[in-house]
């Protein structure tokens, strides 16, 4: 690995890991929020979820896997067993855009479901898979 891209995915995993300790604290207490703070939940699974396939990118770079895009990268960490569940992370591809701009709450009510039971398992996979490396 070149030491550069080395040193570039260990510092975007920085910045992963705060904002996936953000999230795991608004889901671990879901029950408990208001609705005003399950938008905050959406936008805390929003930057979280960029932050990790930007990481994943940086990743894959520093181990000579040329992937640009969203759906490039994703489909790179699952080849390279990187992330356990492709289809969970082309839905969060698919739907990030829509979750931002959730305004029925019945859709609202359906992001948040699919963030915690869903989105939110995956993102923590990612997580652990990329500590364990550092």
């Amino acid at each position: 690995m070149e030491e550069a891209k080395v040193l570039r995915w260990r510092q975007r995993f920085q910045n992963l890991d705060r904002a996936f300790g953000q999230l795991t604290s608004a889901v671990d207490r879901i029950s408990e929020l208001s609705d005003l703070e399950k938008e905050g939940l959406v936008q805390r699974f929003e930057y979280t979820f960029e932050l990790s396939w930007k990481t994943l990118k940086d990743y894959l770079a520093g181990n000579g896997v040329d992937a640009k895009f969203p759906r490039e990268v994703v489909k790179q960490a699952f080849h390279y067993d990187i992330i356990e569940n492709g289809d969970i992370w082309m839905d969060m591809l698919e739907k990030r855009n829509l979750i931002a701009h959730t305004y029925n709450e019945e859709n609202f009510k359906l992001a948040v479901s699919a963030i915690v039971s869903g989105y939110y398992p995956a993102l923590k996979q990612l997580h652990n898979h990329l500590k364990g490396l550092l």
